[in-house]
């Protein structure tokens, strides 16, 4: 199974210590947090960094500069009616629920490659080129 099918999006946070997360098949599910968080306001920064670096499942996020991150909330999704083939409908909804979402992709999928790429500017090479040092000069 790829990866990105078994992420899940939080979508909120409850007073009760739950929370609610949306499945990649579009189901939302009200979970409850196992989180030890009074442990974990009683742990140091030292303490934190030592147990994330002992994390395997940190392993390919421990040298990314976080400072610069910003949270993104996705835009709201805009109701619509279309028409579509049937065999197309039903081709989408064979996969199971998440049928728009996956129409959705395959339509992001093709304006980004209806969309120009940013042209380069003039003094910008297409590719770095090895140059040999000016003899008389020697750079």
């Amino acid at each position: 199974m790829d990866h990105r099918e078994q992420i899940v999006r939080l979508v909120s946070l409850l007073p009760d210590g739950e929370y609610v997360v949306e499945l990649p098949d579009g189901r939302l599910e009200k979970r409850k947090s196992e989180t030890d968080w009074d442990r974990v306001s009683k742990m140091t920064d030292a303490e934190t960094e030592a147990l994330v670096a002992d994390d395997p499942d940190w392993q390919d996020f421990r040298d990314i500069d976080w400072s610069k991150a910003e949270v993104v909330v996705p835009a709201n999704k805009v109701p619509i009616s279309i028409r579509l083939d049937p065999d197309v409908l039903d081709f989408f909804k064979a996969a199971g629920p998440g049928y728009q979402k996956r129409i959705n992709a395959v339509l992001r999928a093709y304006m980004r490659a209806q969309t120009p790429k940013p042209a380069r500017s003039a003094g910008t090479p297409a590719r770095a080129t090895k140059t040999k040092p000016n003899p008389k000069t020697g750079t």
